[in-house]
């Protein structure tokens, strides 16, 4: 089974509407999805003990989705079972006093990943071409001119040895509303519920564009947006699990050789 990741084209315009949101439809591969996704974490976890152990590139994950997207579900599913020694999980929620004190961009370099490890960014620097712009924060030359310094940002990073990767879990309008009624619905779930969330969804079409102003202006060679269909979580979690296999399958990271003779040492 293959999951239909979409990679975002530099400089190309991207409609969401015309991109799906389901990847299946039927639940029939349901249970063969749970089962690739798992058949595949040792060699996920083979190669992040590589990457680790190699220490030569770090590697940034960044996570964005519409309201109840499953960031949260897709980071757990993706990263469990991994070396946690390895792996550093960021959740960017609005900016403190003291980060706004500082440019936008100075609290997203302190999460940069060193070199061996993978940072996650639960949320990203790309709320502040995208939320900031929906909601009206800061003026329209502002955000437009950051574009062009997260580019730079990113092929920075990239030039310095990281490897970035970029997710968008793009689910539907109908879905969000569902999952939004779960939440009501569930006691146990109520702390995940926020008043804001409602107030948002009056502007999906707004955020919408403002996604698709990003996937063109933002998707680049050295830093990609992939979109990942993520109505039915079971197929979001095999298309990231087969994606991020193969990023690091193609980084090969190498454990470095031993720096001394080992042939001669004998433990009694």
């Amino acid at each position: 089974m293959k999951t239909r990741t979409v990679l975002c084209q530099p400089g190309k315009k991207i409609r969401l509407d015309r991109i799906p949101t389901d990847a299946e439809e039927s639940s029939d591969g349901k249970k063969e999805a749970i089962e690739l996704t798992e058949s595949l974490r040792p060699r996920l976890r083979e190669l992040q003990e590589r990457f680790y152990a190699e220490g030569r590139r770090g590697l940034v994950v960044v996570f964005q989705a519409m309201d109840t997207g499953g960031k949260d579900g897709a980071v757990r599913s993706l990263f469990t079972g991994l070396d946690p020694a390895g792996v550093h999980v960021t959740g960017f929620k609005g900016p403190t006093s003291a980060e706004l004190a500082h440019d936008y961009l100075w609290r997203i370099h302190r999460q940069v990943p060193a070199r061996g490890m993978i940072g996650v960014w639960n949320r990203s620097h790309y709320e502040d071409v995208l939320a900031v712009r929906v909601r009206k924060l800061v003026a329209d030359e502002i955000w437009k001119r950051r574009f062009a310094h997260i580019n730079d940002f990113e092929r920075m990073l990239v030039d310095e040895g990281m490897v970035v990767v970029k997710y968008f879990l793009h689910i539907s309008h109908e879905t969000q509303k569902n999952r939004l009624e779960e939440r009501l619905a569930d006691p146990s779930k109520h702390w995940k519920f926020d008043p804001a969330d409602l107030e948002d969804r009056l502007h999906w079409d707004a955020y919408q564009r403002a996604y698709e102003e990003i996937f063109e202006k933002c998707s680049t060679d050295w830093a990609p947006w992939k979109i990942v269909p993520a109505d039915r979580k079971w197929a979001r979690n095999l298309a990231l699990m087969q994606d991020l296999v193969g990023v690091l399958e193609r980084l090969d990271p190498r454990p470095p050789a031993a720096k001394f003779d080992l042939s001669g040492i004998r433990i009694e």
